[in-house]
């Protein structure tokens, strides 16, 4: 696909990965829709900065991926007035939620935010691209849906459910859309991780340092514009740490 002047919905567009994300499309001269839940200051200065420096157009998407008939209700006003060639999941949820201590509650924020309203997001947004014969979707889900995290057991469970989403996906929207997944290893860590942790994590991985959100970039703009050919796959993003 040629990407210039196409638009491309990206959820969670404001703030880290996804800030870099938007800025890279914007860069190709991808006119954006961020997405946002409460980041609404991060997105309007993100938009502020894209218009100035790429002469694109950035609109804003508020919704709260938990809220599911509200969500569906916007994406279906957003493409009544608007083209969606392209769409990134990439908001996530992620906490702590050991065996044992996990309430209903973060069951429900943790599967909904990271499989269920990127799912009902893309059986809206989708239906456009398959009347317009044309469409390309990357989800954005985590290597431990192939190798767990033991304290992270419901976000785990629904990046699993992601990699699943995407092949039933790139099946059911065949052959006008093409669907794949990017499974990053650690890229951006948390502010208040400690150097014990952060030391840990680059030993255990063998290219021996942390990634970085255009590693994640990249590999997007492989499943855009690299090849028309590749559907149904994830790409593992994690300096090796899934082989370790």
């Amino acid at each position: 696909m040629k990407i210039n002047q196409k638009t491309a919905l990206i959820t969670g567009g404001a703030r880290r990965v996804g800030r870099v994300l938007a800025e890279s499309l914007a860069q190709r001269g991808v006119n954006l829709v961020i997405h946002y839940n409460k980041s609404q200051q991060e997105a309007l200065d993100l938009q502020e900065k894209l218009i100035k420096d790429y002469k694109i157009s950035v609109d804003l998407f508020q919704a709260d991926l938990c809220e599911i008939a509200e969500l569906e209700k916007k994406a279906s006003d957003l493409i009544a007035k608007k083209t969606i060639h392209i769409l990134i999941n990439n908001a996530s949820s992620f906490y702590p939620t050991p065996f044992g201590e996990i309430s209903l509650s973060d069951w429900d924020n943790l599967v909904k935010s990271n499989l269920t309203g990127p799912f009902f997001l893309t059986q809206v947004i989708a239906k456009s691209m398959l009347e317009a014969k044309e469409g390309k979707i990357v989800n954005i889900a985590d290597w431990s849906a192939e190798r767990p995290y033991k304290n992270f057991m419901p976000y785990s469970i629904a990046k699993a459910g992601v990699v699943a989403m995407t092949k039933i996906l790139a099946q059911s929207l065949a052959p006008y859309i093409q669907v794949n997944t990017i499974s990053p290893g650690a890229i951006l860590l948390p502010e208040d991780i400690s150097d014990e942790l952060k030391n840990k994590l680059i030993e255990k991985a063998p290219l021996k340092r942390i990634g970085d959100p255009n590693d994640i970039a990249q590999a997007m703009l492989f499943f855009l514009e690299g090849s028309d050919f590749a559907t149904g796959a994830n790409l593992i993003v994690d300096g090796g740490r899934l082989i370790n």
